[in-house]
């Protein structure tokens, strides 16, 4: 059997174009440069709470000090099989564009990191049977996590505090999200936050990296010289297939969830592009998104952009990923480029700023017109159901036109 957010602040971006994700800290600059020095590690005002039994079978697999935790452990629940029972990929290799082109439909989901000029493609139909890549670029170590249950794909340093942490899968849930450990102090990691949940490390969080979910053809256009995770993983897999057919028909109910669903709002299936600057947290529906085409909005005292374009199939309706229904791919940007604060529109599927009536593309990149070759500054931003970011977003602003 296969399994498968608390505060956030997103990090806003100067330079690279991957997206996405969330974070429970003030607001940090990831480095830009490799020789950039490590962001610190964030420390919680309350690191622990009173002693309780560990989560049932947890202390036969696991050497972690659970008698150091932040959340009740009556959250915690089994999502079916026991440690790594999920394998992580430890050493992943990788295919060129046009040898990946002869497996990856145009219309899959892949997962872009980007760090400098490199661009790599983890497609969904690999990370939905192993959620997590310890990976590397150049000197820059990285996890690349995927949550089928909550359809959140987040990458995070894997540096911290100078030392190099490798992470595996608990076989737990926490609000039907993916709990990760590490292998060198067995800490518990909440895939959702990147909080320290359990063990030595309670109270601290992992720095998020930019990640954003779009369809191979677009990453195959933008990115001709990237690479892409390998099916070659050394597992037998059945990759391509979706072990959670029918999971996010819209009333469908969470797996494995305990809690308030907040369906008052949206259905607890709905998907959501959700973003946090400063102290305002807002999920923007895909639904209204893909009626949009783009929004522009203020959040936290920023004004930001969301665009959506067509042709991003879901991960996890239909048995075949390839044959999913195209729900789109939507990312966020900061609207200020140039010395001056755009406004979008889209015509056709054509994105144009009103202020020069230059084309943008889906990476922020002005690609006709008076400011062509400038970028908008990425804002950090996840995918999520919306039960998964109201468990831990409960006062989250959603967007209506």
């Amino acid at each position: 059997m296969f399994y498968w957010y608390k505060k956030s602040t997103l990090l806003v971006l100067a330079v690279g174009l991957g997206l996405t994700a969330c974070t429970s800290a003030a607001p940090q600059a990831l480095p830009t440069e490799s020789n950039a020095p490590e962001p610190a590690p964030v420390i919680k005002t309350a690191t622990s709470l009173p002693t309780e039994p560990a989560p049932s079978g947890a202390e036969a697999e696991f050497s972690t000090d659970f008698n150091k935790h932040s959340v009740p452990y009556d959250e915690i629940l089994s999502g079916g099989p026991s440690k790594d029972g999920i394998p992580p990929i430890d050493n992943p290799t990788y295919d060129s564009v046009s040898d990946a082109n002869a497996w990856l439909n145009d219309r899959e989901p892949v997962v872009l990191v980007q760090v400098g000029d490199e661009a790599r493609a983890y497609p969904l139909q690999i990370l939905t049977w192993h959620e997590i890549v310890n990976d590397t670029f150049g000197d820059k170590p990285l996890v690349v996590s995927f949550c089928p249950l909550c359809n959140t794909a987040i990458a995070f340093e894997r540096t911290f505090n100078g030392q190099v942490l490798d992470f595996g899968t608990t076989g737990r849930l926490r609000y039907s999200n993916l709990i990760m450990y590490d292998r060198q102090t067995e800490t518990w990691w909440q895939q959702a936050t990147g909080d320290a949940i359990a063990g030595e490390l309670t109270g601290t969080q992992l720095a998020f990296y930019p990640a954003s979910i779009i369809s191979w053809a677009d990453f195959k256009t933008q990115y001709p010289e990237g690479s892409v995770l390998s099916k070659e993983t050394g597992y037998n897999r059945s990759y391509g297939r979706n072990p959670y057919p029918g999971y996010d028909d819209i009333s469908q109910s969470p797996f494995l969830y305990t809690g308030e669903l907040y369906v008052d709002q949206l259905p607890a299936m709905a998907r959501v592009l959700t973003i946090e600057l400063e102290d305002e947290t807002v999920a923007y529906p895909y639904d209204v998104l893909r009626e949009q085409g783009v929004v522009n909005d203020e959040v936290g005292g920023e004004s930001a952009a969301i665009f959506w374009v067509a042709g991003t199939a879901s991960a996890l309706d239909t048995a075949t990923i390839e044959d999913g229904q195209d729900v789109g791919a939507a990312l966020a940007y900061l609207r200020q480029v140039a010395g001056r604060t755009l406004s979008f529109t889209v015509n056709d599927g054509i994105i144009r700023d009103n202020e020069t009536g230059s084309i943008w593309n889906i990476f922020g990149q002005a690609t006709a017109g008076e400011l062509e070759g400038e970028t908008l500054p990425p804002i950090i931003s996840v995918n999520h159901f919306w039960f998964s970011w109201a468990a831990f977003q409960p006062e989250t602003r959603i967007y209506q036109p």
